[in-house]
């Protein structure tokens, strides 16, 4: 495993953050123990819990307990709800407050290492919850702030210069906006997370090798769009991620992500050993030489026929 710096913290991360969440509860505790016990024993010292979920908290602060904490990074996610309970986003000042009130005491952790908003929309985040946070931070309960989302929005929290931490889609197909949105938040020292580095419309060969084809417009979608034209056009999609031998198109992607230096550690979601294993192995592996330039050159011939 490889770490990077933590934003301005002077911590350091894993390249990889395992992501924790209902999916790993349902295959049992002691499953689950085992899961966060291969990651550690893999080098990833930061985790993710996707909700405020009790039972995740203990499991995570007891599969924790036998490491020094302050080696471990621990996020939490806030307003998305618990999950089971089905409940409605909250991003009030008592809601946020209570769930680390909660997810601290059963786990014993200590701190949050980040509370994490999950994507607030433009008026879902009053000053009062962001007061509070910041008053949490103050007194250590909560180390850093952080966003995530994808949407426009998120381009007005970076800015405001309230948050530490920001978490975003970012992958081989993403668009020059979120690339963007990456640089303006690493300028302002901001540790960047990245999720959903293998979109599912790569996940197979033949979603792969039809990615770069327009989508077809006109009356009804029943007639295609003006031919494309230009030095790119009819390059290919991205065929070639599951042509290369000895990498799987999933460990490409993971890869190529961690090729930039603005991102600070990449989200991992599994509920597999092995799984975690084969993904835990790739930020001490060397990219095969020229994939890097292909990836490139099948972005950019996908943005130009999409224009």
């Amino acid at each position: 495993m490889r770490y990077r710096p933590f934003g301005a913290t002077g911590g350091a991360v894993s390249e990889l953050t395992l992501s924790l969440g209902l999916g790993v509860v349902s295959r049992g505790p002691d499953a689950a123990a085992e899961l966060i016990y291969g990651a550690l024993e893999a080098g990833i010292n930061a985790y993710r819990l996707e909700s405020a979920d009790p039972v995740m908290a203990e499991i995570v602060g007891q599969a924790l307990s036998s490491v020094d904490r302050k080696l471990l990074n621990v996020s939490l996610m806030l307003g998305r709800g618990e999950g089971r309970r089905n409940e409605a986003r909250d991003f009030s000042a008592e809601g946020m407050t209570h769930a680390i009130d909660r997810v601290l005491s059963v786990s014993r952790l200590g701190w949050i290492d980040i509370a994490l908003l999950d994507e607030p929309g433009e008026d879902e985040l009053p000053q009062s919850s962001l007061n509070a946070l910041k008053a949490l931070r103050a007194t250590q309960r909560v180390h850093c702030l952080g966003v995530a989302g994808d949407s426009p929005v998120m381009d007005a929290y970076v800015s405001t210069g309230a948050f530490d931490v920001l978490s975003t889609p970012l992958n081989v197909n993403s668009p020059w906006q979120v690339r963007s949105r990456v640089r303006l938040a690493r300028e302002r020292d901001m540790a960047i997370i990245t999720q959903d580095y293998f979109p599912e419309a790569l996940d197979t060969a033949r979603k792969a090798a039809r990615a770069h084809e327009p989508k077809k417009s006109g009356l009804f979608g029943l007639f295609g769009g003006a031919p494309r034209t230009g030095p790119l056009h009819g390059v290919g999609g991205y065929a070639f991620l599951h042509q290369t031998p000895n990498w799987s198109a999933e460990e490409i992607c993971l890869g190529s992500v961690l090729t930039d230096t603005a991102v600070t550690s990449v989200l991992i979601e599994t509920s597999s050993a092995d799984r975690l294993a084969a993904l835990a192995a790739v930020p001490e592996r060397q990219m095969p030489p020229g994939l890097s330039a292909q990836i490139e050159m099948a972005r950019v011939s996908m943005a130009t026929q999409a224009a």
